[in-house]
């Protein structure tokens, strides 16, 4: 995809409402998901962001038709042509391994390349292997890619060495096509799992355990089309919030699930932030100087990984010393290089970040490394004095559906060009 460079003019004011987007970590297995069917299927609220498009475009490679607009995907995937999906798709985003299971369980051989992706450190796949192993695939890792093979998986018992949301979600998807009935243990518990399992169940799986960490998936010949509507994101709402933190007057973020971000709400509360929620908005209020926190992140429902980075940047705020420790991703504090020199005051030490408040901000020269801590350079931007200049920002348009518009929107002032 092209390369952008985004400007941020610092310290204005934001007010006004901000409307979540669909979720990208339930739109990318769902996508995946469509494999699985015989006959078209409707996605609606699908955010148009980087790492869809190109899931969208493995797909079609593979044999899929349809569109993408609007927020909406139409895709049918009657034939499979080429059961491949090649390094260029997989070296931008990881998502491509969830196209793994559903494609073996259809087709009966699938090869993708080894994912890349955000530079976050180890996201190993071989609970994905060993499951579908377990279930009779054989498995050959070779020449930077993995190809798997099975006339039909069986249905089997497996239990997760460690919590992995999409070697949950690809099991779970491979086991719906599967001969018999599959358990799954261990399981992550994310929203977007949840999402995923009654996307299935409209396809006509057959599904109980939704919600819990044990899932049980008796298989089916074949899946038929559907239409479903995407949850919100998540991430984008608590990313949102954390911003009227920063620099809110009146800012009331809509289309949310709340209780998805209940450890960052509790978290916001502790730190003296006032909360309203009515229905699906959530507004934010900051009375006085905020107070310094202990967080730790963990799985769902524990405060998200995906959130740390811009949690990170309100805490530079704070009146006091903050610790978050890092429980998930074993190199994820690439953001705090970039914040310190815009005049934060953060050490780390091992998995552990302490980040003194309060910090004076100024604009800078960035480098987004991944994802996340594109959204907490941004954050950190909009408090800064003066502008800030933020490379590598293609980051920020993997996951977030046109955040410069948003934040223009409500007072900010944003530019992204290519470079």
């Amino acid at each position: 995809m092209d390369n952008y460079k985004i400007r941020i003019a610092g310290r204005k004011r934001l007010s006004g409402t901000i409307i979540v987007s669909g979720a990208k970590n339930a739109s990318l297995p769902e996508l995946a998901a469509t494999i699985l069917a015989d006959s078209e299927v409707l996605l609606k609220g699908v955010p148009n962001v980087e790492d869809v498009n190109t899931m969208f475009n493995a797909l079609e490679r593979i044999g899929a038709t349809g569109n993408f607009d609007h927020n909406k995907v139409n895709i049918n995937l009657s034939n499979i042509k080429e059961p491949v999906v090649s390094e260029t798709i997989s070296k931008t985003s990881r998502s491509s391994i969830l196209i793994l299971g559903p494609l073996l369980a259809r087709n009966g051989y699938a090869r993708v390349s080894l994912p890349g992706g955000c530079a976050i450190g180890d996201r190993k796949i071989d609970f994905h292997l060993e499951g579908l192993k377990r279930m009779g695939a054989e498995i050959n890792v070779e020449d930077g890619y993995i190809s798997a093979r099975s006339k039909r998986l069986k249905g089997a018992d497996y239990t997760f060495p460690g919590v992995s949301v999409t070697g949950t979600e690809n099991l779970i998807m491979a086991s719906t096509l599967a001969d018999g009935e599959t358990i799954l243990r261990n399981c992550a518990v994310e929203p977007e799992i949840t999402d995923l399992i009654t996307f299935l169940e409209s396809m006509g799986a057959d599904i109980t355990g939704q919600g819990t960490d044990t899932i049980r998936i008796s298989g089916k010949d074949i899946l038929s089309g559907t239409s479903h509507t995407v949850i919100p994101d998540r991430i984008e709402m608590g990313t949102y919030v954390i911003a009227a933190c920063l620099r809110g007057d009146n800012i009331v973020v809509k289309n949310c699930i709340p209780e998805y971000i209940g450890s960052l709400l509790k978290i916001l509360e502790l730190m003296g932030v006032e909360i309203t929620i009515i229905k699906d908005e959530i507004s934010i209020k900051v009375p006085g100087r905020l107070k310094p926190v202990e967080v730790n992140t963990d799985p769902y429902p524990g405060f998200p990984t995906d959130l740390q980075a811009q949690l990170t940047t309100l805490l530079t705020q704070v009146d006091g010393v903050s610790h978050i420790r890092e429980n998930i991703f074993n190199n994820r504090f690439k953001h705090v290089i970039e914040l310190n020199k815009m005049g934060a005051n953060i050490a780390i030490n091992g998995n552990i970040a302490e980040i003194k408040g309060i910090s004076g901000l100024k604009g800078a020269y960035l480098n987004a490394t991944d994802l996340r801590a594109s959204a907490s350079l941004v954050l950190g931007a909009l408090i800064a004095e003066g502008e800030t200049y933020i490379d590598n920002a293609y980051q920020l348009f993997r996951g977030y559906e046109d955040m410069p518009g948003k934040l223009n929107k409500i007072g900010a002032d944003i530019s992204a060009m290519k470079v």
